[in-house]
């Protein structure tokens, strides 16, 4: 990932899309649920490409050996920052104003008297630098691609940086009231799992053990530099065997993927650290904002290590655990599900492809559209902001927030549905620190049922899900068949008071009627009086 120059920008605040429609399409008792959707919005039927084998008696996570199953060496240095002007973001993210956080915020503190310190998430990335603005609040999960070279604690060493801003998504606090940026849950803990690396690739040099724990890399970081900025395009990446800092992504979003060629993270090791999350019980709400991407074959063709995670997955669910995953962003190896028959996919992403157990997080822009990068899916669950992404700079030692990353040697906004998710993920936290008696897929359920359903039968579609999530709606909804803490309210009789229906009086027009019947008698009486006095006159004998 590229390192990163921070500087202020206006963005414009967009209007609230759709409408929050609470329990259509979700199962949940209403008299107003929808009718079932069709076949491009209903989930998708068994058989198909888009839903995956279900799962055997003998299927189960593989156990947490707690280290890399392959030696990885690094081949770029880490995310720096450069010498330049320490350059101010003080404006709020446009998608902090789209969901109503601040509000979302004074609900949960005043109900609970902190927003989400009681919770714990786990971040499955690419590590996270343990930022001054999360005050303490980020834990060691374990590492998965090497011993950090720094002296950090495993899982708290960030070369790519990728993981540094979703975790700020989720709990970055400034606690400085002229910084505009705020994480969703504050108050939460990080628990940090080093998975995935672009900046690492397979060590197929000779010397090596074919089997050993995590490697290491005697490489350190370049020291100095302001904060908040970013490696001008004709910098390179630091010093030592390294070619230089990794790009992030390219302006389609974020295009890393798990067992890509030349990177460090494998879908064993993914399912490795959800199986140990959820024995150990470290945290209640697990962020993926990692795929694996692979073009659709047939249905029931599944690979051994989406079998695992797609166990894994189902595992912690059982143990309580709400599981969310970025939808995918669309890539070369990655085409984007525009076919006419949505059930069978040109791309499969895992693990959202496991939609019974994972909430997968599709990506909208600014004017509430959907991002372009952001994948389709009968599995994607909601959407969240996914462009224009202010989070804390992930550089060692730094103070402050980026803006942008470097790519293909040009400065470019952060994007990609790897930061839509940790808004959801931020969003359960709090509803689990608000409604601590539901469970795991109560949780999911809730934020599928307060969503900005879009316009589409059932109240879902492949493109958002059930639509973009509704914090304020999420914390404070009273649901049909609600579990939690809130009690429902109770139906009270309203006197009916209504006007009659045309609310126009009869009298007037009877009044009309009545004496336009009075003229037509009397005038029919006068011409009788006068015909018969004609006909008297007529019969008379003449005057002489």
């Amino acid at each position: 990932m590229g390192s990163r120059r921070s500087f202020p920008r206006k963005l414009g605040l967009p209007g609230r899309a759709g409408v929050a429609l609470f329990a259509a399409g979700l199962g949940l008792a209403s008299p107003f649920a929808a009718a079932p959707a069709s076949a491009q919005t209903a989930d998708a039927p068994a058989g198909t490409w888009a839903t995956p084998p279900p799962l055997g008696p003998g299927d189960a996570p593989p156990a947490d050996t707690g280290h890399s199953d392959t030696t990885y060496k690094k081949k770029n240095e880490c995310v720096q920052r450069s010498l330049g002007q320490n350059v101010e973001i003080n404006f709020r993210p446009w998608g902090q104003d789209y969901l109503q956080l601040q509000k979302a915020q004074e609900i949960v503190r005043a109900a609970t008297g902190s927003v989400g310190g009681n919770q714990k998430v786990a971040v499955i990335d690419t590590g996270v630098t343990p930022h001054p603005w999360f005050q303490g609040r980020v834990e060691s999960g374990g590492d998965y691609v090497a011993t950090p070279d720094n002296g950090a604690e495993p899982g708290l060493q960030d070369c790519d940086g990728h993981g540094t801003e979703v975790a700020g998504i989720i709990a970055g606090n400034p606690q400085d009231p002229k910084v505009g940026f705020i994480g969703v849950a504050p108050d939460a803990h990080i628990v940090s799992y080093r998975q995935l690396s672009e900046n690492y690739a397979k060590d197929d040099s000779p010397q090596q053990p074919s089997a050993p724990p995590s490697g290491s890399n005697s490489q350190q970081p370049p020291a100095g530099g302001s904060s908040n900025s970013q490696l001008p395009p004709s910098s390179g990446g630091g010093t030592g065997g390294g070619s230089g800092t990794a790009p992030q992504q390219d302006n389609k979003g974020d295009n890393r993927q798990l067992q890509k060629e030349g990177t460090a993270g494998t879908l064993n090791t993914l399912a490795q650290i959800i199986r140990g999350i959820a024995d150990s019980g470290r945290a209640k709400v697990i962020n993926m904002s990692v795929d694996h991407c692979r073009a659709g074959t047939a249905p029931g063709d599944i690979q051994e290590g989406e079998r695992k995670v797609q166990a894994a997955v189902h595992y912690a669910v059982e143990r309580d655990i709400v599981v969310i995953a970025a939808a995918g962003n669309v890539s070369e190896n990655c085409p984007q599900n525009d076919q006419a028959d949505p059930n069978k996919p040109k791309s499969i992403v895992t693990p959202p492809w496991f939609s019974d157990d994972v909430l997968s997080v599709g990506a909208i822009q600014e004017d509430g559209s959907v991002a372009p990068f952001s994948v389709h899916g009968p599995w994607v669950g909601v959407a969240a902001p996914g462009t224009k992404i202010v989070s804390l700079d992930p550089a060692e030692h730094s103070t402050g927030l980026a803006n942008l990353t470097i790519a293909n040697g040009n400065p470019s906004p952060i994007q990609g549905t790897s930061f839509a998710a940790p808004y959801v993920a931020g969003v359960a936290a709090l509803v689990r620190s608000m409604y601590p008696k539901l469970n795991a897929r109560d949780v999911v359920k809730r934020l599928k049922a307060t969503a900005q359903h879009p316009a589409a039968p059932g109240g879902r579609d492949n493109f958002v899900g059930y639509g973009v999530i509704d914090p304020v709606a999420a914390l404070t909804a009273n649901l049909p068949g609600d579990t939690g803490n809130l009690s429902l309210p109770k139906p009270v009789v309203q006197e009916a008071t209504l006007p009659p229906a045309d609310g126009i009086s009869s009298t007037p027009m009877i009044v009309a009627l009545a004496g336009t019947g009075g003229g037509v008698a009397a005038l029919l009486i006068t011409l009788f009086v006068v015909h018969t006095i004609r006909r008297n006159r007529s019969g008379s004998p003449p005057a002489r």
